[in-house]
């Protein structure tokens, strides 16, 4: 009798929610990767797939197997690949087991593999892009664990300059008169593992453009779960889509346990069609593949016709 082929490796999902690139790949338990192209981030990295290796950042949320594992191998890579050192931010709590880790490596392999290594406190920051810095929300998981948003640090004329020529603010400014405000204005959230909590009701989650977030349980028996892994569960989700005003959630880190159209189904009977049309599982396939092929028939519509 001829054997079954082995079962396929875990193909990636892709969203293009304008002008943010989601990909990657989170199952619970297995592996998580989800990589921002725009940003040069990826958060977590419990596999690195091939794209993964393009973020010159990785951002740890916490330190399970399934979102830290291929963190040794995206550092491996990019020197084989003579790709910039890769940098890692993390828990402040984490670093000295990742210089550990990153040891035992050596020992094994007989070579030193490059790498950085970026402990953030609560609330602290590091630059990932020109006026675009990462900052560390500390959430609630099994685990020391952090949550991030993306800021971007815009400088605005104050109001009361708006409208004056440019050669009197010049003159203004060259005689220390303060004319500019700094907005902090959030792009992208990712809750990474967390149980629920105040935390994720803080402006930077509120008002970012999109938030990526973990949603591990969907069915009403499946709370206790939720409560005792310190995961997020549909009801829990509903609560915060209510203070969330961004345009699109994208989940995250759903569990075998619930099939993806299961899980689907659930989210729109518990939000109702308003709410859930901003929801996408980033691992629905089928549905992003049609969405994805419904914006490039949209982008060609606009493009001029040669006469």
């Amino acid at each position: 009798m001829v054997p079954k082929r082995p079962p396929k490796s875990g193909k990636l999902g892709f969203l293009y929610l304008p002008p943010w690139r989601i990909q990657g790949i989170s199952i619970a338990g297995e592996q998580t990767a989800v990589q921002v192209p725009e940003l040069d981030v990826t958060f977590d990295i419990g596999l690195c797939p091939r794209p993964v290796l393009a973020a010159p950042f990785v951002a740890l949320s916490h330190g399970h197997m399934d979102h830290v594992a291929g963190l040794p191998y995206y550092f491996s890579q990019r020197m084989f690949q003579k790709m910039p050192v890769g940098t890692c931010i993390c828990h402040r709590d984490l670093v000295e087991p990742i210089h550990e880790m990153m040891r035992g490596w050596v020992r094994l392999e007989h070579q030193q593999t490059p790498y950085e290594v970026v402990g953030l406190a609560p609330n602290g920051e590091v630059d990932i892009k020109p006026n675009i810095r990462l900052r560390a929300i500390e959430s609630s998981h099994t685990v020391p664990a952090m949550s991030y948003v993306a800021m971007e640090y815009r400088s605005k004329l104050l109001p009361e300059f708006q409208g004056l020529p440019q050669d009197q603010i010049r003159e203004l400014r060259r005689g220390g008169t303060t004319i500019t405000q700094v907005l902090e204005i959030p792009l992208i959230a990712c809750t990474g593992d967390t149980e629920m909590g105040s935390h994720l009701e803080r402006p930077e989650f509120q008002d970012a453009e999109v938030v990526i977030t973990e949603c591990t349980f969907f069915s009403d028996t499946h709370q206790d779960r939720a409560r005792i892994g310190k995961h997020l569960h549909l009801s829990d989700l509903a609560q915060l889509l209510e203070c969330w005003t961004a345009k699109h959630v994208v989940i995250v880190h759903t569990s075998r346990r619930t099939h993806i159209h299961e899980a689907r189904s659930a989210l729109e009977a518990r939000l109702g069609p308003e709410q859930s049309s901003r929801v996408h599982f980033l691992m629905d396939h089928r549905t992003n593949s049609l969405r994805y092929a419904r914006q490039c028939e949209e982008a060609d519509a606009t493009l001029p016709v040669d006469g």
